[in-house]
């Protein structure tokens, strides 16, 4: 299987190596007041796809955001013990961690997100 994927991962590379080496013409991208950007089309192929890496990912940053001001206001607290001293001849145990039931969990989606 390590070796298949493998190939598949050869192959793609050379089909996209031979996609570039055949494009290597000069492509002209025209934008607003007469401004233009003369490249390989292989370079301006390369622009987009990243230009839209970019969009994509900061389209989804708000949902991010969000998703995880939710999941912060879902987590409870920890609670806040005083520092115990080096002098005192008190040792405090720890308080038993609180038994989590089903009704505590988040419920689970439907749709397998």
């Amino acid at each position: 299987m390590k070796y298949l994927l493998w190939l598949l991962k050869a192959a793609i590379f050379f089909t996209l190596f031979a996609f570039a080496l055949n494009n290597q013409h000069d492509a002209t991208v025209y934008f607003f007041f007469g401004t233009h950007w003369r490249a390989p089309l292989v370079l301006v192929v390369l622009a987009a796809f990243a230009g839209g890496l970019v969009v994509g990912a900061l389209g989804m940053l708000p949902g991010w955001w969000k998703h995880r001001a939710a999941a912060a206001a879902q987590q409870p607290s920890a609670p806040q013990h005083p520092p115990a001293t080096a002098g005192s001849a008190i040792a405090t145990a720890p308080a038993p961690a609180p038994a989590i039931s089903a009704t505590d969990l988040p419920a689970v989606r439907q749709h397998g997100l």
